[in-house]
């Protein structure tokens, strides 16, 4: 049988998802994972190959299996094998028809910019710093620009194994929260470092190198030189994957119904003082998540 998971996973600590030679991956990790709960050996397909140090909030993957497990236990049994960077959020049986990235109609991905003078000092690999001040406004004139089905060859990366680059960019979104700003793009595809390409183009419109007709001059002349810088992977999110309705799969911000408590879960800590300073920690934790995932449909 086919089974789907969501995973959420922060990409400060892998080289990206797909298994590499001597290296660190979220795929290696998942299919680890899954295959002591199956007892037998699992292969993993995601929807979306992130790339170093990129994050995901809902990635979904699916794997075929022989093993009759209840779907709470490929979330609650695959997480007791997991890191702490890696979660599985949900899981579902699937028709065997359905694929984690050739079903799927699009995509989003949102890049957080931390925009201030003084450099983080907690998130500093959640997000990227840029201490000279981005204009929004003409940010998003940029955008527009990029709009609709274009050939998007002057914001693919050197080493992209698509056959073609044409994609079709169904939303652009450029917004700003106090010292945060965020681009969020929906595409059917991406191409290899399309997105940072593209945060990149409009960072440097956003702090007045180039006007905002630049973006247009960059996506008709077809060339990555053109372009300019890539940006960071550090403020890159996959957070939504789109199915058809009749698929089933679940929605960013999904999770399985939580675990029985287990025994002695119920005690109260033993010292005030720690839960308060647990409180503070998750409340700073909790309002980057909100600020991540506020813009999601």
């Amino acid at each position: 049988m086919r089974v789907a998971l969501g995973l959420e996973y922060d990409g400060s600590g892998f080289r990206g998802w797909q298994i590499q030679s001597g290296a660190r991956s979220v795929q290696a990790c998942v299919e680890s994972s899954l295959s002591r709960v199956a007892d037998h050996g699992v292969r993993a397909v995601c929807a979306g190959r992130t790339d170093t140090g990129v994050h995901a909030l809902s990635q979904v993957v699916h794997f075929d299996t022989v093993a009759m497990r209840d779907e709470r236990d490929w979330v609650f049994g695959g997480n007791t094998y997991l890191p702490s960077d890696v979660s599985i959020l949900w899981a579902r049986r699937v028709p065997d028809d359905f694929h984690a990235r050739y079903s799927a109609t699009a995509r989003v991905y949102r890049y957080v910019i931390l925009n201030r003078p003084a450099r983080p000092g907690l998130f500093a690999s959640r997000v990227t710093w840029e201490y000279r001040p981005l204009c929004e406004t003409l940010m998003r004139e940029a955008a527009c620009y990029l709009l609709g089905e274009h050939d998007f060859s002057a914001f693919r990366a050197q080493g992209c194994q698509a056959g073609h680059a044409v994609r079709t960019i169904h939303r652009l979104e450029v917004d700003r929260e106090e010292d945060r700003v965020s681009i969020e793009i929906e595409a059917n595809a991406f191409l290899y470092h399309m997105v940072r390409n593209i945060a990149g183009v409009l960072m440097a419109i956003g702090r007045g190198i180039a006007a905002p007709v630049w973006a247009r001059q960059v996506l008709e002349a077809r060339r990555r030189a053109q372009a300019g810088v890539t940006a960071p992977p550090s403020g890159l999110y996959l957070t939504a994957v789109r199915y058809p309705p009749a698929r089933g799969i679940p929605g960013p911000g999904a999770t399985a119904t939580e675990p029985q408590q287990r025994a002695g879960d119920e005690d109260a800590p033993e010292n005030a003082q720690d839960d308060a300073v647990r409180a503070l920690a998750a409340r700073a934790v909790l309002d980057m998540d909100r600020y991540l995932r506020s813009a999601q449909p």
